[in-house]
């Protein structure tokens, strides 16, 4: 296995040094888009897919303005040597000298052709979040693109697709105090520092918080902001403490435990820190989802990812639902994604860098190993969604419970939805349906209308009210719930617009005032119409 672990984390202490080398890398264009321009459409294609040879090909003529940027790509994305001489033009006012002090690289010599190595990774991030554009650089341990090998125990991620993810469905309303729990390289915290005075980033592994520190001193937090690194696993480190806003993109692999069946077993499945938080199945999940609100602010909100067994017998709403009761929080879960016991061994097998071609015997022992656990409790499938919590104002009892599976695509950033979604919640929860009644609304600029008839026929038979934004939902709705939409501008009130539909359409108003409130519940609460008043 790989040893990853012996190498030590960049120093985040040398202030000069990071300010050189973010001189240089800004300089060079290293960015996601200097880099995607280096390499072309294709090799950056490719290099997505974990294919590198186009990424070579490209990198290697590169010339010019290019040449910075496909010397740092070629040493810190895809693991080559370079020449020290290129790594020197790359950062001329760190150079190599500097680039190895901080512990970003090792030298072969000092001569100009001697080679150099990335000994981390070192690349640009960039993501739209709720509160708009990010872009910095990120520090983590090589991947197995550069190492050709299996990952280390104490292997360290960069920005993985569930980090984004996170980055993405949080709400950055500004707060006071954010936990980052989980911190690993550091991005959620670098996300919630642009919304917050305070941020704490906790985590099991010391090594992450020894990139996390980097990370947060080589892109500069704003001033204003406070961000604190703690050892700890999970809520310990913050025990007694409140939060505005915790986030967490936590240890929630299901990993099995060989036990007594052996040394070779254990071998093969690894004990990757970043992914397992060595419980049974799906316990590290249920008991963070019951045990946040110990740190939650009243009106504080939880978001986290997870996974989550479905048992033979059980429903996976019905389980997970039963966390959320437990948790005396509102709750609303969004199920994305469904895994086979066997899709989901191939996935994280795979993903701690062991394949079937190169370790045929690691393999095949780590897959049977994931099998026996998943039948041990009759486990059918897996599930992976986000979690979203509140801790519901001092005294009052929790009022959303929420347990939906989402599976489509979705439009990103989630962030402002998830918040407008809180909030259309609330403002519903203290309106009964005389309050409704009273209330004007406006339709989304996001909403269409889609109609579909059987040809020869005048009228349709199914209308569907589409959601351009969010979860991109889609609403089959009736001929009076069609009209009541079509006319909500702000002008009339809803009993108002009920009462003319029920002239219109020649229906008892109270029949239609039955049918429509309840769905224009629905409407309300997941963005298709809001408040005139908050137009």
């Amino acid at each position: 296995m790989s040893a990853a672990g012996t190498t030590p984390v960049p120093d985040a202490a040398a202030a000069p040094l990071l300010d050189a080398l973010r001189a240089g890398l800004d300089a060079a264009g290293y960015t996601v888009d200097g880099v995607e321009e280096a390499l072309g459409d294709v090799a950056s294609a490719a290099l997505h897919r974990e294919q590198t040879v186009p990424a070579r090909r490209a990198l290697a003529g590169a010339s010019g303005a290019h040449e910075p940027r496909a010397a740092l790509a070629s040493l810190f994305l895809l693991g080559d040597d370079v020449p020290r001489a290129a790594l020197d033009r790359a950062l001329p006012g760190l150079g190599t000298a500097g680039a190895a002090r901080l512990g970003l690289v090792a030298a072969s010599g000092e001569g100009d052709d001697d080679t150099v190595r990335a000994v981390v990774d070192l690349r640009p991030y960039g993501a739209v979040d709720a509160g708009g554009e990010a872009s910095w650089w990120l520090s983590s341990d090589l991947a197995e693109l550069a190492t050709g090998g299996r990952l280390a125990t104490d292997h360290v991620l960069g920005a993985g697709g569930a980090s984004t993810t996170l980055a993405q469905v949080t709400a950055r309303t500004p707060v006071g105090r954010v936990l980052d729990l989980g911190t690993g390289c550091g991005i959620q915290a670098l996300h919630a520092a642009r919304h917050s005075r305070q941020v704490v980033a906790t985590d099991l592994s010391r090594r992450a918080l020894g990139f996390a520190r980097f990370n947060l001193a080589l892109n500069a937090p704003s001033p204003g902001t406070e961000v604190g690194l703690r050892h700890g696993s999970m809520l310990e480190p913050v025990a007694g403490e409140s939060f505005d806003l915790v986030v967490s993109n936590p240890p929630f692999v299901i990993t099995p435990h060989a036990g007594a069946a052996g040394a070779a077993v254990a071998e093969a499945l690894g004990d990757y820190e970043y992914r397992d938080g060595g419980r049974s199945g799906d316990d590290l999940v249920r008991d963070l989802v019951q045990d946040v609100g110990r740190v939650l602010a009243p009106g504080g909100v939880a978001q986290l990812l997870g996974n989550w067994e479905h048992r033979r017998g059980e429903a996976w709403d019905e389980r997970v639902g039963t966390w959320l009761d437990a948790s005396g929080l509102d709750g609303w879960v969004i199920q994305r994604e469904v895994l086979d016991p066997a899709e989901y061994a191939e996935t994280w097998i795979r993903d701690g860098g062991t394949t079937a071609e190169r370790e045929p015997g690691a393999w095949s022992a780590a897959y049977g190993a994931w099998l026996d656990d998943f039948a041990s409790r009759d486990v059918e499938a897996v599930g992976f969604g986000i979690v979203t919590l509140r801790r519901p104002a001092d005294g009052a009892r929790p009022t959303l419970r929420r347990l939906e599976e989402h599976t489509g695509s979705v439009h990103q950033p989630l962030g402002a939805h998830v918040a407008a979604s809180l909030a259309a919640h609330d403002w519903l929860a203290a309106r009964d349906d005389a309050a409704l009644a009273a209330a004007h609304l406006v339709v989304a600029d996001d909403v269409s209308e889609e109609r579909f008839h059987t040809p020869g026929e005048a009228d349709p038979n199914v209308i569907v009210i589409r959601q351009g934004d969010g979860l991109g939902r889609g609403v089959h709705a009736s001929t009076g719930l069609a009209a009541f939409v079509g006319v909500c501008d702000g002008e009339l009130a809803v009993g108002q617009i009920v009462g003319a539909l029920g002239a219109l359409l020649d229906v008892p108003v109270e029949d239609l005032r039955a049918e429509l409130l309840p769905a224009v519940r629905g409407l309300v609460r997941d963005g298709f119409l809001r408040p005139a008043s908050a137009a």
